[in-house]
């Protein structure tokens, strides 16, 4: 009976443990669930973590990608605005040197662009594109109408020949010119090269000329030591002119331009170059040799270009030779017309064996006489001033203490109906315009003649 008394006492026990039982293994179950799901979590949170960190990583990179583009852009677009700078300072320098350019242009003078015209005549008929007759025809027709060259249109000038001829057949018969033509054939011109009075003389006389209407120009060597800057329109005619120098024809280059409104005419030997690419313009054992071959390739290119003018214009006895040869070489070449005038300012004889004159062309045998060019005291000598006076048509003196030639004292009384004396220089109005009324003088009685 208590064994039976006592079952539901321990079935209750039995229940209780067993609830307990089943208890405790559903919370030990559900722990432990919680705790893999703690550990997923966790897991799931790095993974997370890891591929965050990933894009940041990658976000990054690609940050500095776009940074380093970026960074290229800007070094391209500063390079491209430099260059667009430099553009910009390279068009401002060629607009200011247009407009300077052109500035010169609106400066030329009516004597500049005359004296262009006539030179690029002279290249025609170097160059064989025109004959005599036609540039002579060329030549009077811008002589003629001087007055009204100014409207001449200055972009011709950088054209063609055929496009310069049929402008200047358009002018009108307006403005002539009724002055002489007078060449220099000369050593020196201010401001181009100067050593002594010849230089300023030479400028000053060809200005003051031809604003009394005569058409002058000046043919120099083309010294290595010229100050070219001051040539306007300073161009090398494209053909060689030959003159002729100890028994050959030689090659020169022939530079044209203008020069205080006078046209300028530059010789170059080419064979013989080093006779003018010297320190000094004078002082040489050639000296004789050297302005011999000037004169006689000035009169060559003279004869050559088809020139024809009223006065040959010589200086001392550098050029004094042009008389010899002209009257015994060059007269029937075109120049029936032409005549010579000397003028002296340095007293220097030049003072050479008569031999050497064959150099240039002449006959010894003909000149080494006491009328022609033998030396009044060393007959054993040729002097070339005295040659120049006997030679020339006029002689204008320039001295202020003396009134004839040390020396050719002799020669000058037998020529005295040649002489004139001027100023020595043209420092002052005065002795400009007594020199410049004087050689008016001159040349109109050379024209007489």
């Amino acid at each position: 009976m208590q064994a039976t008394a006592n079952l539901p006492t321990i079935w209750n026990l039995s229940l209780h443990f067993s609830f307990c039982s089943v208890r405790s293994e559903f919370f030990r179950s559900e722990g432990h669930e919680e705790f893999d799901n703690s550990q997923k979590s966790l897991g799931q949170s790095s993974i997370t973590k890891e591929a965050k960190h990933k894009d940041i990583w990658n976000l990054f990179r690609e940050a500095q990608k776009n940074i380093m583009i970026l960074n290229k852009q800007r070094l391209a677009a500063v390079d491209e605005l430099e260059q667009l700078k430099k553009d910009k300072e390279e068009l401002l320098e060629r607009i200011n040197q247009l407009e300077a350019e052109s500035q010169i242009v609106i400066k030329k003078d009516k004597s500049s662009l005359f004296w262009e015209l006539l030179l690029r005549i002279d290249s025609m008929v170097i160059n064989g594109l025109v004959n005599i007759e036609e540039a002579s025809s060329m030549r009077k027709l811008v002589k003629e109408h001087e007055a009204n060259i100014s409207v001449f249109p200055l972009d011709v000038l950088q054209q063609g020949d055929a496009e310069i001829l049929a402008e200047l057949r358009r002018f009108t018969n307006k403005g002539k010119r009724n002055g002489l033509h007078v060449i220099h054939i000369c050593t020196e011109m201010a401001p181009l090269v100067s050593v002594g009075p010849l230089a300023s003389y030479i400028t000053g006389l060809s200005c003051a000329l031809q604003e009394e209407g005569y058409m002058v120009e000046v043919i120099l060597p083309k010294y290595s030591t010229l100050d070219l800057d001051e040539i306007e329109g300073l161009r090398e005619i494209e053909a060689d002119a030959y003159s002729y120098f100890d028994g050959q024809l030689h090659a020169n280059r022939i530079w044209n331009g203008v020069v205080s409104g006078i046209g300028v005419t530059l010789i170059q030997p080419v064979y013989y170059s080093s006779m003018f690419s010297r320190d000094k313009v004078y002082g040489y054992q050639d000296d004789f040799d050297r302005f011999a071959y000037f004169s006689r390739a000035s009169l060559d290119y003279i004869a050559k270009s088809g020139k024809q003018p009223d006065v040959l214009h010589i200086h001392n006895w550098q050029t004094a030779i042009v008389g010899p040869l002209f009257w015994d070489v060059f007269v029937n070449q075109g120049l029936e017309g032409t005549r010579i005038l000397l003028t002296c300012q340095d007293f220097d004889k030049g003072l050479v064996p008569p031999e050497k004159l064959e150099l240039c062309g002449l006959d010894p045998a003909e000149l080494h006489r006491l009328d022609r060019l033998q030396d009044n005291t060393n007959p054993h000598f040729v002097n070339i001033l005295k040659g120049g006076v006997v030679y020339s048509n006029k002689v204008v003196i320039m001295s202020s203490s003396h009134s004839s030639i040390p020396g050719l004292e002799p020669t000058l009384a037998i020529h005295k109906d040649k002489l004139f004396f001027a100023p020595f220089g043209m420092d002052n109005s005065m002795e400009k315009d007594l020199c410049c009324d004087l050689h008016v003088s001159a040349y109109t009685s050379i024209k007489n003649l």
